[in-house]
């Protein structure tokens, strides 16, 4: 007998839990594209792009994932042959540099592995090397959606600040918008990335790229920059249908705007801030407690250096892969892969799983998946520490008092 059958709960890092209002807003006839509704709505939706990072800054949406969003800003910030800095922290830092250096940009890699942030004395030192000033941008992510690092994105500008260094500063914001605290404008931040299915809470399909004046600048003189890529029609559009490049996914707009609307008027966002934070410290007080015994453990130690988006935990012997599947089989929680944590057949490859509680979750979604999860431990036999569940919950209970 499964205890599978009813709502199931997706607890992977994106395609996040979407609102149902998000998706009765879409949920609609399409619109003329030339004029009217949709282009006051577009109006709003990018002006509340701008608030969600903190930003004053330009903002361009592509029809992409996150990693045409990658594309985007590498066409725009350099030419061939061109150099960037990649700090990586996870599976996604590095395919980003991977991305780079596909599109004939030279790439230097300080790779910080898979449980650390990026040291700001390494990236302030390798660009005192730079002499010659080759280095066009350093890029970073802010959290790795593999990993579960989170940088300090504020520290990295200091180091580009304190070299006195022309490199831009680019950060991907994918897995962190609207759950991580960013601040685009006060951290110095020239290009930004993100997209609409995590944070956000829109389903897959748009990318978003925040430029800074500084980044518009530096990015006339690209040679990398396609029709479709190049940000500058869509940053200062002079028709509607330049802003896209060609017609508006007009639904995923409609999505957006709702979502924009929940976040930052309705909710707030230093509250969306401090609800992702709560639900994050619980994750982790329960696997803290399941680690005091067996093979369980967290896979970043440092707490100021894990991401409130998602976690990742490391289950040895394969435990993590085994719990996974009873989860999704027996009770309708998806756990999210260990992406990018080891290599692929290697013989821990399946003892990392990923814990998501970004954009539309609450107390009770997180608990439950906890709780299914020590339900797993316990019908599967691996090894773990008692009291989980009671120290996520004394977490919560704490934030309310």
């Amino acid at each position: 007998m499964s205890l599978a059958h009813g709502r199931p709960y997706l607890a992977i890092p994106g395609p996040s839990t979407m609102p149902d209002r998000v998706l009765r807003a879409m949920h609609r006839a399409a619109p003329n594209i030339y004029e009217g509704e949709i282009v006051d709505l577009t109006a709003t939706v990018l002006a509340d792009l701008r608030r969600v990072a903190l930003s004053s800054s330009h903002v361009a949406i592509y029809i992409s994932n996150g990693h045409g969003a990658w594309e985007a800003a590498i066409a725009n910030m350099f030419s061939k042959g061109d150099k960037a800095l990649v700090l990586a922290t996870g599976r996604f830092g590095i395919s980003w540099a991977e991305h780079a250096r596909g599109m004939g940009v030279e790439v230097e890699m300080i790779d910080f592995g898979r449980r650390t942030p990026a040291d700001s004395a390494r990236l302030e030192a390798a660009l005192r090397a730079d002499t010659e000033r080759r280095i066009k941008a350093v890029l970073v992510t802010h959290v790795d959606t593999a990993s579960s690092v989170r940088n300090d994105i504020a520290a990295m500008r200091a180091a580009i600040d304190a070299v006195g260094h022309p490199a831009l500063l680019a950060v991907d914001c994918i897995a962190s918008l609207a759950c991580d605290e960013f601040r685009f404008d006060d951290w110095g931040v020239d290009v930004m990335i993100a997209a609409s299915q995590k944070g956000l809470m829109v389903p897959p399909g748009l990318g978003f790229v925040w430029v800074s004046d500084k980044a518009v600048a530096a990015s006339r003189g690209s040679d990398l920059a396609t029709p479709y890529w190049n940000w500058h029609p869509r940053l200062f559009a002079e028709a509607y249908y330049l802003h896209f490049a060609g017609t508006a996914p007009t639904h995923h707009l409609y999505g957006l705007a709702e979502s924009l609307k929940m976040l930052l008027d309705e909710e707030g966002l230093p509250q969306v801030w401090a609800r992702h934070a709560a639900l994050a410290r619980a994750v982790w007080a329960a696997f803290d407690a399941w680690g005091q015994g067996g093979e369980f453990r967290l896979n970043i130690l440092d707490p100021a250096a894990r991401s409130n988006a998602v976690t990742a935990a490391r289950i040895g012997n394969g435990g993590a892969d085994q719990l996974r599947a009873w989860c999704e089989r027996e009770a309708g929680v998806t756990l999210g892969i260990g992406l990018g944590m080891t290599e692929p057949g290697a013989p821990d490859a399946g003892d990392y799983l990923r814990v998501a509680h970004m954009g539309h979750v609450n107390a009770h979604m997180t608990l439950g998946a906890l709780a299914v999860m020590e339900a797993g431990l316990q019908a599967l036999s691996i090894p773990h520490g008692r009291g989980g569940i009671a120290a996520a919950a004394a977490v919560l209970a704490a934030r309310t008092k």
